[in-house]
């Protein structure tokens, strides 16, 4: 009996400390939500001046819902119900609209809009809203979120901002967030005629560093006039060295495309001295097949670009064969009536694209991974599309090098590229190689298709965009050269970038024919020419 007392006891012990617990708890949490409660009625009041002081009170709180209260405020979103409650509005659309509790985030359900009162702001509050936005965010343990508040304070950093940003600049852990935040308020100071901002902003690139220097240059304080000029020289000195970059960047990513469209022309021109104008149609099929297999493969663009890479070179290559087999082989020896051949070619392959697909460009998802860019600095920034094609390029030439110099399918193909009638006499089967290589270098030309669909919409006339391009890379390189193939594409890449800005597009290709022309009258084999007793003859 004494232990069944004892046992009730003890259970009634335990029940009642964890009453208290609860009870505890629950103060706690009504304490938590009867402070929230005053810092959202300190909003809803109709001075505006009160509110930016009830804003800064929110952004004190150091509520871990404050971030949430600010931008629906911002949005119009945060509204009062008829009985005082304040909520959230998630859909502004319609009648009636979905709300969820602004204290527990609890939706709802829907009300109706007329029994809604929205808390009014100016755009002296929106302004005050943007920056509290930010320096709440500056607190956040992503560090992309602070790296994009700090951002947003560029140019909106006033007097008392500044001043609450000084600890968080000495705390930063995160060197971009905190030269973002010394920038920021460099700028206040200088907008205020501060020599420390100008000093500060000596060598920044950012656009808004550029705007408040522009300002001081124009003070009525020679002092400051002159050092804000002297620091805006020393920037436009430094933009002038990032534009060259961007431009020697932009040129061999135009140069890498031109090395892959004309690469596969050079193999099958040194080879076999065919002039094959549908190769800018081999270098369309395979855009269109990597086109292909994202429609396979919907919502996989990554997956599908690796798979077009095999996919495109093998459609490309036997489209290839089909025309070697079929009409080139009938015409050796017939340039003029081989180019003529091919140029029909090309014209079947752009009709038979419009009937069975459609004559409209087509576009091709670009994978999140090639997508963006990489920041080097304010005024400079690589897109990473171009830097992988840059790179594929170079892939693809190092792979048919090794191909070139390791395989017996190499050695074959130098030997008749320097003489024909020697290497049949050796036993090398001519017409063999003549397949193999016509295969290889359509099967280029479709990864050039491959690469140029992350560049630029696909349709039946991208082939004809490229054509006279790649001719131009293969004389001026040297016909038949691999490394004449390279140089030739990036060089010729890079001048048609330093053209166009002054030149034009159009005036720009007409001068570097030019060039061509004149360079092919000093040196008719090109940068590289080939070596053999065919070639000398």
């Amino acid at each position: 009996m004494r232990r069944f007392l004892s046992f009730g006891l003890l259970c009634l012990l335990l029940l009642s400390i964890t009453v208290t617990a609860q009870a505890q708890t629950s103060a706690v949490v009504d304490a938590d939500d009867a402070a929230a409660l005053e810092l959202l009625e300190a909003l809803d009041v109709r001075s505006f001046p009160a509110k930016g002081e009830a804003i800064t009170a929110i952004v004190q709180s150091d509520d871990e819902r404050a971030r949430d209260w600010l931008q629906a405020l911002l949005d119009g979103r945060l509204q009062r119900t008829d009985d005082g409650r304040f909520v959230v509005v998630l859909d502004n659309r319609g009648r009636d609209w979905p709300v969820a509790d602004a204290l527990t985030n609890e939706p709802l359900g829907e009300m109706s809009r007329r029994d809604l009162d929205r808390i009014g702001i100016n755009n002296n509050l929106r302004n005050q809203l943007r920056s509290a936005i930010a320096v709440v965010d500056l607190y956040s343990p992503d560090v992309e979120r602070r790296r994009t508040s700090a951002d947003r304070l560029l140019g909106e950093v006033d007097g008392e901002l500044a001043e609450a940003l000084a600890p968080l600049i000495a705390e930063a852990d995160d060197e971009y967030v905190r030269t973002r935040l010394t920038q920021a308020v460099a700028i206040y100071r200088t907008e205020q005629g501060e020599m420390a901002g100008i000093d500060a902003l000596t060598g920044s690139l950012h656009p808004r560093a550029r705007v408040a220097l522009s300002r001081a240059a124009n003070s009525d304080d020679p002092v400051i006039a002159n050092a804000a000029a002297g620091a805006l020289a020393g920037i436009e000195q430094q933009l002038k060295i990032n534009r060259g970059l961007e431009t020697l960047y932009f040129g061999l990513s135009l140069g890498s495309v031109l090395v892959l469209a004309a690469i596969g022309l050079a193999i099958t021109f040194g080879v076999m001295g065919v002039i094959n104008m549908a190769h800018g149609e081999l270098i369309m099929l395979g855009a269109y097949t990597t086109w292909m297999m994202q429609q396979l493969l919907p919502g996989q663009p990554g997956l599908a670009l690796i798979l077009s890479i095999p996919a495109g070179f093998l459609v490309a290559a036997l489209v290839g064969i089909a025309i070697e087999r079929g009409v080139i082989q009938f015409l050796k020896g017939r340039p003029l009536e081989t180019l003529l051949a091919t140029f029909g070619i090309s014209l079947i392959l752009q009709q038979l694209v419009r009937t069975v697909i459609s004559p409209l460009n087509r576009t091709v998802i670009t994978p999140e991974w090639m997508s963006g860019s990489l920041v080097i600095n304010d005024a400079l920034s690589l897109t990473l599309n171009r830097m992988f094609v840059l790179g594929f390029a170079l892939v693809v030439f190092a792979a048919l090098m090794l191909i070139m110099r390791r395989t017996r399918l190499g050695l074959e193909v130098r030997a008749v590229t320097q003489n024909r009638a020697m290497a049949r006499s050796m036993g090398i089967r001519a017409t063999r190689v003549d397949i193999m290589t016509f295969a290889l270098g359509s099967g280029v030309a479709g990864l050039a298709g491959v690469a140029l669909s992350q560049l630029t919409n696909v349709g039946p006339n991208l082939g004809q965009n490229y054509i006279i391009d790649s001719f131009m890379v293969v004389v001026f390189g040297g016909v038949g050269n691999l490394w004449g193939t390279l140089v030739a594409g990036l060089s010729l890449g890079i001048i048609n970038q330093v053209l166009e800005p002054w030149a034009g597009a159009v005036l720009a290709k007409i001068i570097v024919l030019v060039f061509i022309i004149l360079f092919i009258q000093k040196r008719p084999r090109g940068l590289f020419p080939q070596k053999g007793r065919a070639a000398e003859g």
